[in-house]
């Protein structure tokens, strides 16, 4: 049976030609055939990718050869071999959209926080809060303890919720998302808006579950591809977070509810599931 790996990475960095960049790229994923998707801008590159742990060792090793990307965060967790379907490179105005403007990440962004640091505010009582910038329905199987959820349909929807996050602008704040580079973005934005104590967590919640498996981040991650949810480590101590939408059973099965439009993806038990097959569709 092969080993197969999923790949998570991203880093601003000026892109002089998106498109031939895109185009290149293509060309060496399916010459390792990897599937997944990543998107290009002129601030840099974000993606997601799949192959067999020998395909996937080459293909970090031709990301190190370039000095752009030499000293990138590459985070790693259990592949399936099929987790995406097909490879997708797209060329888009923003690596993450958040739609506040233009920063200049690598100055503005907030303070990095190491998963290690993070552990140690929770050891010794500290008071800050963990301000989770993920889409609601992420943070419904999975959340940090002293986490605040702002609500997010969208990343793109923090600038509208900023009222109500004001009282946190003299808190000390730690962000997290999945990754870490909505963080990176969000926290330029949040920093002009006057956030004075803020940091983010450094290579995100991927990184904290795999160094600190069962710890102060409860349940399980979502993430962008076939498997939905990943435990990144197996342990004995995890504790399911997520509810049923329906009847409030623990759960952490997530289904597409199309009785709006757009749908939204919610958590619903095996039992409410076969009564709401009318509304609700398995994500494939």
């Amino acid at each position: 049976m092969k080993d197969y790996v999923i790949i998570l990475f991203y880093k601003f960095v000026p892109i002089v030609d998106p498109k031939a960049f895109a185009e290149a790229h293509k060309k060496v994923c399916e010459k390792f055939s990897l599937t997944g998707r990543m998107i290009v801008a002129e601030e840099g590159i974000n993606g997601t990718f799949e192959g067999t742990r020998e395909n996937i060792e080459k293909y970090k090793e031709f990301l190190r050869n370039d000095p752009l990307f030499a000293d990138m965060s590459i985070k790693e967790s259990a592949g399936t071999g099929f987790a995406f379907p097909k490879i997708k490179i797209k060329v888009r105005n923003e690596v993450v959209t958040l739609g506040a403007g233009r920063f200049d990440v690598a100055k503005e962004t907030a303070t990095e926080l190491p998963a290690h640091e993070l552990e140690k505010w929770y050891e010794n009582g500290e008071d800050f809060v963990v301000l989770d910038l993920r889409n609601d329905y992420e943070i419904a199987s999975g959340k940090f303890e002293k986490t605040i959820d702002p609500g997010l349909a969208n990343f793109r929807d923090l600038p509208q919720k900023i009222d109500q996050l004001k009282n946190l602008k003299n808190k000390k704040v730690v962000t997290v998302c999945t990754g870490g580079i909505r963080c990176e973005k969000a926290t330029c934005f949040l920093k002009k808006e006057g956030f004075t104590d803020i940091y983010q967590l450094k290579d995100g919640i991927h990184t904290y579950m795999k160094e600190y498996p069962g710890k102060n981040f409860k349940g399980t991650l979502f993430v962008f591809d076939n498997r939905l949810t990943t435990d990144v480590v197996v342990t004995d101590t995890k504790v399911v977070v997520g509810k049923c939408i329906y009847c409030f059973g623990s759960t952490e099965r997530y289904y597409s509810d199309d009785s709006e439009r757009p749908s939204r993806k919610v958590l619903c038990c095996e039992a409410c599931f076969s009564t709401k097959k009318d509304i609700l569709r398995v994500i494939q």
